[in-house]
């Protein structure tokens, strides 16, 4: 059997995929086709949440592949980033930057996001194609991550497009480089900081390093990288995946148009139909485990899968339909345990402001290419679109 989540057609609809993986068995071995390895994939939603807080499933991407030699040149600040640690060095790790994404530091950030997006809005043209990836679901989370991080302005585009390159499934090469290439930038904007500093969450994290000395200078990058990069990468896909959501479904969009402070509600719905995250990020067994009925011997790579589990109709009954009225509370879109999504909050505030502004100012929004024709960006781990051409 073939990894069927690296075929092409994967991208454009894995949840036919995950369904058939799911009817065989909900956690099930898979050739990974990296030197005959067998990776365990779990597509379940109780199989998926259960090792999602299994602490016998390591994060520690460095101790698995320290005895397994690799031909990679991935920058250590990507490898080996605060989501591929375990406790104590992750509570450590996430405990410096969690405050930032509390539900009270985002509520106080509504007001930037709601001008952001305004302003992102403005410069649509009423009644002809515009392409809502380029114009409005990328730039808002990056204006956003970039504001609090303390990227300036004119370093965003290359932000952006590394952190695109960094999720191109089947490309090494172009992911090596792009990890150097933000590693490098991230490393110089903390030199830069410190020659002057200013009020960002970056320089709050150079004072801990500096001060403290509770991050070493490498994490201190790391940890930088990652915030810039996940704390767009998610909500991007969100956005683009949401509204394409609504506009397949005329009579939810309908409804959101009539009453948009039913759209907070919503959002959970809106994540667990079509998840950002379509495959977590890496683990691997310490030790030999049975799950959901299957033995997974110790040594090996697990790959959970939100974007299946979220399809599960044993936890999600009609779970192809989009419901706005049924409670999706429980998915797995954000995660769960101790590596759940620091940045949900964040996400959900921007994704929230986004679909209210673009339901009350354009009320004719409509797609301009027939669904089929969408293009999804080849990368495993996200679930997002290249572009979203619509119609004002």
């Amino acid at each position: 059997m073939t990894d069927p989540t690296l075929d092409p057609g994967f991208f454009q609809d894995p949840y036919t995929v995950y369904s058939r993986l799911r009817s065989t068995h909900p956690v099930q071995p898979m050739p990974s086709g990296n030197g005959g390895r067998v990776s365990y994939v779990i597509t379940g939603h109780t199989e998926a949440r259960e090792a999602l807080g299994d602490p016998r499933l390591s994060k520690d991407t460095a101790a698995f592949f320290a005895s397994r030699p690799s031909r990679r040149n991935l920058h250590p600040a990507v490898a080996e980033n605060m989501l591929a640690t375990d406790p104590p060095d992750h509570t450590r790790l996430r405990a410096l930057v969690t405050k930032a994404f509390t539900t009270g530091a985002v509520d106080r950030l509504r007001p930037y996001i709601d001008q952001v997006t305004h302003s992102l809005l403005d410069r649509l043209p009423v009644g002809a194609k515009a392409d809502l990836v380029a114009s409005l679901a990328v730039p808002l989370p990056v204006t956003v991550i970039s504001e609090l991080l303390g990227v300036p302005e004119e370093d965003r585009p290359d932000i952006r497009r590394w952190s695109t390159d960094l999720f191109a499934a089947g490309q090494p090469e172009r992911i090596d480089t792009a990890s150097h290439a933000i590693a490098g930038y991230m490393t110089d904007l903390i030199a830069a900081k410190r020659r002057q500093p200013g009020n960002a969450l970056l320089d709050a994290l150079i004072a801990a390093r500096d001060g403290d000395d509770r991050l070493s200078e490498e994490e201190l990058v790391s940890l930088a990288v990652l915030l810039v990069v996940a704390g767009h990468e998610t909500t991007t896909n969100f956005i683009g995946n949401a509204v394409l959501a609504l506009l397949q479904h005329p009579s939810a969009l309908a409804q959101l148009r009539d009453n948009p402070g039913k759209i907070a509600g919503c959002l959970d719905e809106l994540l667990r139909y079509d998840s950002p995250l379509s495959m977590a990020t890496f683990r691997h067994s310490t030790e030999a485990l049975t799950l959901g009925g299957a033995q997974i011997p110790a040594g090996v790579p697990v790959l959970v899968s939100p974007g299946a589990a979220n399809r599960d109709p044993q936890r999600f009954p009609s779970p192809d339909q989009l419901d706005l009225a049924r409670d999706a509370t429980g998915h797995l879109a954000f995660g769960h345990g101790i590596h759940r999504c620091l940045g949900a909050p964040l996400a959900k505030a921007e994704t929230e402001i986004a679909l209210r502004a673009l339901v009350t100012r354009f009320p004719d929004l409509r797609l301009a290419v027939p669904f089929d024709d969408l293009r999804w960006r080849h990368t495993r781990l996200m679930r997002g679109l290249v572009a979203l051409p619509v119609l004002t």
